[in-house]
């Protein structure tokens, strides 16, 4: 079988990150021969249902050489070694007490080290100036922890070659809440996003302009009053400071929660796609919608059956992986959780010549998650009805519906895909082009620089001399202030700053109309975009019924990682 070729950049990272190496540093693989490692590691468990591993480790080999799926990095990076950890998200508890805090804590650092990245919600302890009953003492409260937890990271990078990510969620209502909008502001806390609790209550009271009940977790009592308006602002800031915190929409999470009996989902993994209940971890994937196209269209039916094929791919990897905490295990078995979203959008819309913002775009969007899910559900209940459903699924929202077996509790969920989308050479999950000239950095060294591919067969196809276009894209990055380029052109090249906001919301929504877990989606703000944007759209997000929102001005990090054209810094893939 012929494989599309893999981009320098591709090979520079897979050096970087994923080749196994000898003692003495040298590369003891190739590319070939991770997707082979991978591959036949996964496959192995297929022994356990009668199946011959060997024709599926071959289809697995091929699903992932063809670049039309990729599992998240600690896949790659440990299927087939000793350490054998294949999820990225976990949810760790944080109980009220110093012992349950550095269990925690424990039980992070041999996550990151594994690869994972961690989520916690901080609402369960004590705000500041709180009695500790056992000691007569103060509660420094749960920011100084988090001051903890972000220092503990520092020093562990994860598995050797990425570096550590947390989320911190905090309900709007801990007594600590407007210290916790604040706590990025000053540069700190590197190792963490940041999330907000929002429930619709507080919408409503801000609708209303009720006062808002700080709550201490501790009792249940209600130490003070404030105007709802103020929790809404000090989020609005934050976001519009630094970027942190965003929102994390618990009541609509919840309404979508498949084992509700469980109990509540408080917090998500890092970028805030993935909500798990306490010690739960999900397996990732993605499917790279480029590898789909054919001619003016998508191969819907080579989708569907790669979809499926991923589903499997991703129950094995739960059922393979080992663990860095017993627990994490028996959750897993509960619940067996995976996430199949996609990669490569931006580059579908402008290889069919539709432009981001455009209802085309979100139409298209909608149709092929849909695609995925159907597939993917279907996948997952044939699964269930040959090797057994999930632990949880007597009472869960599947049986409710009619299903008599599933083998995962969710199937789909749209990641950022930070680094494998590299490594398949395509636009990252389904975010917009953030520049059609860029470099990333990782490490240290320079892995990929140019102007789109598709940029300059566009300019030329309508008889426009590429060379002065492209030397001002490598100067801007975007085609929005080039002269002589027609308008249709410069909206299907649309970059992240050159839409408007609502434009990254409606494709957000989308997708999330068909993703049974969360949408990993950055809304970008030009610099010069006022609080009163920010405002704006978390509050259209909430009422679109998104999970989350992030949103990020561009310029209001010091160290913001991607900058536009040759203007570009350090960035640092996920």
């Amino acid at each position: 079988m012929a494989y599309p070729p893999l981009t320098p950049q591709a090979v520079s990272l897979l050096e970087l990150r994923y080749l196994r190496r000898r003692p003495d540093g040298t590369l003891a693989e190739d590319p070939e021969g991770l997707f082979w490692r991978v591959a036949q590691a996964v496959a192995r468990v297929e022994r356990r249902w009668g199946e011959d591993p060997a024709p599926w480790a071959e289809r697995f080999h091929d699903l992932m050489r063809g670049l039309r799926f990729l599992p998240n990095s600690p896949a790659l990076m440990n299927a087939g070694t000793s350490l054998g950890q294949l999820a990225a998200c976990f949810v760790l508890p944080l109980e009220d007490s110093i012992g349950a805090i550095y269990r925690a804590l424990a039980h992070m650092a041999r996550i990151h080290k594994s690869g994972g990245g961690t989520g916690f919600s901080f609402s369960r302890i004590r705000p500041a100036g709180d009695r500790v009953g056992s000691t007569g003492g103060v509660a420094s409260g749960p920011l100084s922890f988090l001051e903890l937890f972000d220092t503990s990271t520092r020093v562990i990078r994860q598995g050797g070659r990425r570096r550590g990510a947390n989320m911190a969620v905090l309900s709007a209502t801990h007594p600590d809440i407007l210290a916790f909008c604040r706590a990025k502001a000053g540069g700190g806390l590197r190792n963490f996003n940041l999330s907000v609790g929002f429930p619709d209550a507080l919408a409503r009271a801000v609708d209303r302009g009720d006062p808002w009940p700080l709550v201490n977790p501790r009792d249940g009592s209600v130490w003070r009053r404030i105007p709802a308006r103020e929790v809404f602002e000090a989020l609005v800031d934050g976001a519009w400071r630094v970027g942190d915190p965003g929102a994390v929409f618990l009541d609509a999470v919840n309404r979508a929660n498949p084992v509700p009996r469980l109990g509540p989902l408080e917090a998500t993994n890092p970028c805030g796609e993935q909500p798990l209940l306490p010690y739960e971890s999900c397996t990732l994937g993605s499917l790279n919608l480029m590898a789909f196209v054919r001619g003016g269209g998508l191969d819907w039916e080579g989708l569907a059956a790669a979809a499926a094929l991923a589903v499997r791919f991703l129950d094995d990897c739960v059922e393979v992986s080992r663990p860095p905490v017993a627990r994490i295990g028996r959750a897993n078995r509960r619940t067996r959780k995976i996430g199949l979203g996609v990669m490569g959008f931006a580059d579908l819309l402008v290889r069919l010549g539709i432009p981001y913002a455009s209802p085309e775009a979100r139409a298209l969007g909608r149709e092929i998650m849909a695609a995925v899910e159907q597939a993917g559900v279907a996948a997952s209940r044939r699964l269930g009805e040959e090797r057994g459903s999930f632990e949880a699924f007597p009472g869960s929202r599947w049986e409710h519906q009619g299903f008599r077996a599933m083998r995962n509790a969710t199937v789909t969920t749209v990641a950022p895909t930070g680094s494998i989308s590299i490594l398949a050479g395509v636009s990252g999950s389904i975010e917009p082009l953030f520049s059609l000239a860029y470099a990333r950095r990782l490490h240290d060294r320079t892995v990929s620089f140019g102007v789109h591919p598709l940029l300059e067969p566009a300019l030329r196809e309508r008889g426009i001399d590429p060379g002065p276009v492209l030397e001002r894209v490598r100067a801007e990055g975007s085609l929005a202030r080039v002269p002589g380029v027609p308008a249709d052109l410069k909206a299907r090249f649309a970059t992240a700053l050159d839409l408007e906001p609502e434009a990254h919301l409606g494709v957000q929504a989308a997708f999330q109309a068909h993703t049974h877990n969360a949408v990993s989606k950055t809304v970008n703000l030009p610099p010069h975009a006022g609080p009163e944007v920010a405002a704006r759209l978390i509050r259209e997000a909430h009422g679109l019924g998104l999970k989350g929102i992030t949103l990020y001005r561009h310029g209001s990090r010091p160290d913001q990682p991607i900058l536009l054209g040759d203007r570009c810094n350090r960035c640092e893939g996920e």
